[in-house]
């Protein structure tokens, strides 16, 4: 590649002539007064490539069921924005019902059944002073209180936990983002861990698959440009988005490398789309030129070259524009040659 040196100022005591050479230059042939002269010389850039990467989540969770049964509701569709417990369907089991109503009447048995128990004790033990009753009978009525009160407390555990299987059938957002899809449906029958719905909760950023071919040019912190939408492409000078290589995967699959690209603003973009990008695969050497220095006359692109026998117009042949406000030339210029700038 070329890069343009600038050279050292004109003197002082030849500025003046200098100065009145090219006005009147300027006044005969309709030229600018020019103000700079710049040396082309040969500099290495980024071989940028043309390709196509996908947009993806960093994060994408199922939002699972945690019981089995049937889907007798769902709040949201997809697309929709959830935050992090809001419920997306809502799961019932009529079997828990009947265990919950099962238990309960358990729970009345075993709560009858302590209440004589505690009758029963409360005799033996106001008998046993007075010879009444023996230690045998009194030491049986106070395990019998015990095993039922032990017994009460184990049927109100179960219950409890039926009780928490029933609240859990809200199907609920692990994380906050969007709703990519939902499988719920009002009437289905699911089962415990299935997932329901699918919830995009990371940034988003940019999946590369490269040629192997490239994988030993690649770089972290490389830049990449992403190019317009086919209707922003109408736009005039639609700008192209910024974003750089964050992540190189280690292992090539199918013969293609995987990278990670993080941009400045991908807002608006679908999970899945596929996006023209333009990104580096290599270096080359290449002629860059301030885009100032190119004038355009009978639709031909010119930049004026600094002789010794004078100025030279001279036709070239430019890229799109790389870094800062410089131009690629093709071809019209060699590494030696003054150009001039305004």
């Amino acid at each position: 590649m070329f890069r343009v040196v600038p050279t050292s100022p004109i003197p002082k005591a030849s500025a003046p002539l200098a100065l009145a050479l090219l006005v009147t230059l300027s006044c005969v042939f309709g030229y600018a007064v020019q103000a700079g002269e710049s040396i082309v010389q040969p500099q290495s850039i980024n071989d940028m490539k043309a390709m196509f990467g996908q947009v993806q989540s960093r994060d994408i969770v199922p939002a699972r069921a945690r019981i089995g049964g049937t889907v007798v509701s769902r709040s949201v569709d997809e697309g929709a924005q959830v935050k992090a417990g809001d419920i997306l369907a809502v799961v019932a089991d009529q079997k828990l019902a009947l265990q919950a109503q099962a238990l309960d009447g358990q729970l009345d048995a075993l709560t009858s059944q302590l209440d004589n128990a505690n009758v029963a004790f409360k005799r033996e033990a106001d008998l046993l002073p007075r010879g009444f009753a023996t230690k045998a009978a009194y030491d049986q009525a106070k395990t019998n209180v015990d095993v039922l009160t032990h017994q009460i407390e184990a049927m109100r555990s179960q219950r409890a936990v039926v009780a928490q299987q029933m609240t859990e059938g809200a199907v609920l957002s692990p994380k906050a983002g969007q709703v990519l899809n939902m499988t719920a449906i009002p009437g289905s029958v699911v089962l415990p861990g299935e997932s329901i719905a699918r919830i995009a909760a990371g940034a988003l950023f940019l999946r590369l698959n490269l040629p192997e071919r490239h994988a030993a040019s690649l770089k972290l912190g490389a830049p990449v440009l992403l190019a317009p939408r086919v209707a922003d492409q109408a736009a005039p000078n639609a700008p192209m988005g910024k974003g750089r290589i964050v992540k190189i995967y280690p292992e090539i699959e199918n013969g293609r490398v995987v990278a990670d690209a993080e941009m400045d603003d991908l807002s608006g973009y679908f999970i899945g789309e596929r996006v023209q990008i333009v990104a580096p695969v290599g270096e080359r050497q290449a002629v860059l030129i301030p885009r100032a220095a190119v004038f355009t006359r009978a639709g031909v692109d010119y930049v004026r070259l600094s002789r010794p026998e004078g100025l030279l117009d001279v036709a070239i042949v430019f890229a799109d524009a790389h870094e800062g406000d410089n131009v690629e030339v093709l071809t019209g210029l060699n590494s030696g040659d003054k150009v001039m700038t305004p």
